[in-house]
């Protein structure tokens, strides 16, 4: 195989493929289903519509061909019996009918002795021969018989011939009588019927084209919305009503563009408030160390302090950085959680331990209670992180000489903590904004106060990290409550 060879054969190789994909694509759209369906819905009943009415139709020709046929035959058998014919075949009148019979049903006539000897055949075949079928023999025994052959179509048809006393059946007569007619007539029936179903295959077609483009079109519409979001243009709302799916699928993009809308401004917000929270401080330090160097024999005293607020400041963008370092580990989609069972009383009380001093600094009075020893599945750092950040806003963020209750109480599937404290109160408005990254709701204090704007953020990422849930109760001037519900058992 030579080089052009090879290369025409691969092109041909990833032509074949491309056409395979379409193909599969198009068998498996929801535009070719539909097609499908309303086919299969519209042809099929027609197929079985048509063959019960040919079937029907069938027998019920055959049924009276039978019906009319064994009345002739009983009417023969009583002439048959009153001439005595099986003693005497020679009756012009009785032989006249019998061939009368033949010709009016293109059939033939067989009369058969006691002996099942065929006495007389309007074919003139077989007379003289022996017949013995299971017709004639149980026709014999006073029961007429009657047989549709679809194969060769014909039907038999056999009758006693009683004798004079008409208790006993002396003779047989057999009849078998063609159903060409029969056929012909299913055959013309069959026919129109064939062509009323191409007529309404093509009007079927024709329809499942329609109801498949109208199902699709607003899908299609949808389709395209979300392609153009996709490819950054600018979208206004969806409003495809056309079906109450399609009503359905519009308002949950309009929610999930709305959804990505808030996203979007929170990033940017984010973004601007890392940048203003991080240049503060290192402005304030330059401004403190352009000070400096403005004055050549500055007195140690003004160095001390001058490098006092610098270290403030230092620590303040610590404070900052770290706290966006655990926010970021939280943010992760796949965080690492170090679960292990844990006393949560010994945890709550190890945290009010550790933030006692900054509660006397306020004078601000610190209580615990616990209705039951709790033990659950966490990790005992994150929940650390978390309880603290409730139990320092609630200790800051309060009047001197306040107080702080912290609660813990389980059920048989979650256990609670919650944080109330006598501060100043939270506005209704600013519920759903609290939980934002450096949202403040008192602007003028929270920096002095060394707060960095997240320990919300992060105790709601932690809590979410466990499958929990973090509420806030407050009104302006009545303190605050958070509530937070953590499964006792941590669920993957």
């Amino acid at each position: 195989m030579n080089r052009n060879t090879f290369i025409q054969s691969g092109e041909w190789g990833i032509i074949s493929r491309v056409k395979i994909k379409i193909k599969n694509k198009f068998l498996q759209s929801l535009f070719f289903r539909i097609i499908l369906i309303v086919i299969g819905v519209g042809i099929i009943p027609c197929l079985i519509l048509r063959a019960g009415i040919l079937r029907s139709y069938e027998m019920r020709a055959v049924s009276l061909r039978t019906a009319d046929i064994q009345n002739q035959c009983t009417i023969l058998c009583n002439q048959l019996s009153s001439a005595k014919y099986l003693s005497d075949t020679s009756s012009d009148v009785i032989n006249a009918e019998l061939i009368q019979l033949t010709n009016v049903y293109n059939g033939r006539v067989m009369i058969v002795d006691q002996d099942c000897e065929i006495i007389q055949d309007t074919y003139n075949i077989d007379e003289g021969k022996t017949i013995v079928s299971e017709a004639v023999i149980q026709t014999f025994a006073g029961t007429g018989t009657n047989h549709y052959d679809k194969k060769n179509h014909y039907i038999e048809v056999t009758a006693p011939i009683m004798d004079a006393g008409g208790t006993d059946a002396e003779g047989v007569m057999l009849v078998s009588v063609s159903t060409d007619t029969i056929v012909d007539s299913l055959d013309i029936l069959e026919s129109k019927g064939n062509i009323i179903l191409a007529t309404l295959s093509f009007l079927m077609m024709v329809l499942a084209l329609l109801i498949a483009w109208l199902v699709v079109r607003p899908l299609k519409k949808i389709t395209q919305s979300i392609e153009a979001v996709t490819e950054g243009y600018v979208q206004e709302a969806l409003h495809e009503n056309t079906y109450t799916e399609t009503e359905a699928m519009s308002d949950a993009f309009n929610m999930m563009m709305g959804r990505l809308k808030v996203l979007d401004d929170s990033r940017q917000e984010f973004v601007s408030n890392v940048s203003h929270e991080l240049k503060t401080p290192l402005t304030s330090m330059k401004v403190l160390a352009d000070a400096l160097l403005s004055q050549e024999e500055a007195p140690v005293e003004m160095y001390r302090e001058f490098m006092g607020d610098i270290t403030e400041e230092i620590d303040r963008e610590n404070v900052i950085i770290t706290d966006l370092l655990s926010l970021v580990k939280m943010d992760r989609s796949s965080p690492d959680l170090n679960i292990q069972s844990t006393d949560i009383n010994e945890l709550l009380e190890l945290i009010l331990k550790r933030l006692k001093p900054i509660a006397m600094k306020k004078n601000v009075d610190v209580v615990f209670e616990s209705f039951r020893p709790v033990t659950a599945e966490v990790d005992e750092v994150k929940m650390t992180l978390a309880f603290s950040n409730l139990v320092e806003n609630a200790i800051k963020y309060n009047h001197e000489e306040g107080w702080v209750h912290v609660s813990l109480n389980a059920d048989h599937k979650f256990f609670y903590v919650s944080v109330s404290d006598s501060g100043p109160g939270i506005a209704p408005e600013e519920h759903d904004h609290i939980f934002e990254r450096f949202y403040r709701v008192d602007k003028s204090h929270s920096r002095e106060l060394g707060g960095s704007g997240l320990g919300l953020a992060i105790t709601r990422s932690a809590v979410i990290m466990h499958r929990g849930s973090v509420k806030v109760e407050s009104e302006k001037g009545e303190g605050t409550t958070f509530t937070v519900r953590i499964p006792l058992n941590y669920i993957v």
